[in-house]
């Protein structure tokens, strides 16, 4: 079977080559030579595997158009699972080197230690991951990744951001937007208990902090979007970073917006961050920002002398406007970096 030439190229220069069949797409072909690249749902509904293809002819397949919006289409923009070669390609991958996992997708179990209400049908969930083969219980994972829960025995799979950030004790912290009908949803709702296992798997994704000098840093999160924002900025608190750091978290109603106290709690860690909290609909006793995340963004970006990094996790419809609003201000498209979602 004759088979292409594919060259990736990370945002940071790095080159990795491998050959793929017509009839076999991108992701596939690269894990068949333990490339795993950033992925989740594998049939082109998250845009979790976004790439752009430079240069080559390619069919793309049936995919959700949520995943990849029609511009990015126009302009070479693809989704790597259900991209197959009609000629050799080079692709840019929007994620550094370190990101590309050569080898396989870790798998632990871990115990179920905490699951509280956060929220209007939001949920806290912490796990304690089990010793390994070498009898260590450390987390690694870089702020902005995700991990994978199944609950074992029941082939429920569902992918979600981490909250908090690598350490040694093997703590994994998640917020979860219970969805109506949803099989891992029902499962927490119904069953899911403390002292009860999940199989892990993970980390995964290529979502996370840009290394770009001093730069101002703002997050755009929606619901539990914040999740991967949060990551990031307690790592910008460990490490005590100075970049200048700006947070819009935004809900329809006031009653929806959670974690309040922790994101306080995490200003007096990083006391350069500012929290615009937002509500689109809000009732005559609200104080804060009318209106959604974005037009906060737009309107601070009106006066911004520096165009800050933009980091957006929130649904399709939230990232697209948030894109539109920084482009049309003058922020430059490496400058913007985002992770979507999408109910499963």
């Amino acid at each position: 079977m004759n088979t292409h030439a594919i060259e990736l190229t990370t945002r940071d220069g790095e080159q990795l080559r491998f050959e793929c069949a017509a009839d076999q797409n991108l992701l596939a072909a690269a894990a068949s030579v333990h490339i795993v690249l950033p992925a989740q749902c594998g049939q082109g509904n998250c845009g979790t595997c976004y790439a752009n293809v430079t240069d080559g002819e390619f069919t793309l397949g049936k995919h959700n158009p949520a995943a990849l919006p029609v511009d990015d289409e126009a302009q070479g923009g693809t989704l790597l699972c259900c991209t197959f070669p009609r000629s050799d390609l080079r692709i840019d991958l929007p994620f550094a080197h370190d990101r590309i996992l050569i080898g396989e997708i870790k798998v632990r179990n871990a115990e179920i230690t905490a699951i509280d209400s956060v929220g209007e049908n939001t949920l806290r969930l912490e796990l304690l991951l089990a010793p390994d083969e070498d009898g260590g219980s450390v987390a690694e994972f870089e702020p902005g990744q995700f991990m994978e829960l199944e609950v074992p025995g029941q082939g429920i799979k569902r992918a979600y951001s981490l909250a908090n950030t690598g350490n040694w004790e093997g703590r994994l912290e998640f917020l979860i937007r219970l969805q109506p009908g949803g099989l891992f949803s029902t499962w927490l709702q119904k069953q899911a208990a403390v002292g009860q296992t999940l199989i892990v798997h993970g980390p995964k994704g290529a979502f996370g902090l840009s290394e770009n000098g001093l730069k101002p840093r703002w997050f755009v999160a929606g619901g539990t979007g914040l999740a991967p924002m949060l990551s990031m900025l307690r790592r910008m608190a460990e490490f005590q970073e100075p970049h200048p750091a700006r947070l819009y978290f935004g809900a329809n109603r006031s009653e929806e917006l959670f974690f309040q106290a922790e994101l306080k709690a995490l200003q007096a860690e990083l006391p350069q961050l500012q929290v615009v909290f937002c509500v689109w609909k809000p009732d005559d006793n609200w104080q804060g920002f009318c209106g959604t995340p974005v037009d906060a963004l737009a309107q601070d970006l009106a006066d911004a002398t520096v165009f800050p990094d933009i980091y957006l996790c929130g649904p399709p419809a939230l990232l697209d406007a948030a894109e539109a609003a920084a482009k049309a201000t003058g922020v430059p498209a490496d400058q913007i970096l985002s992770e979507r979602f999408l109910p499963a």
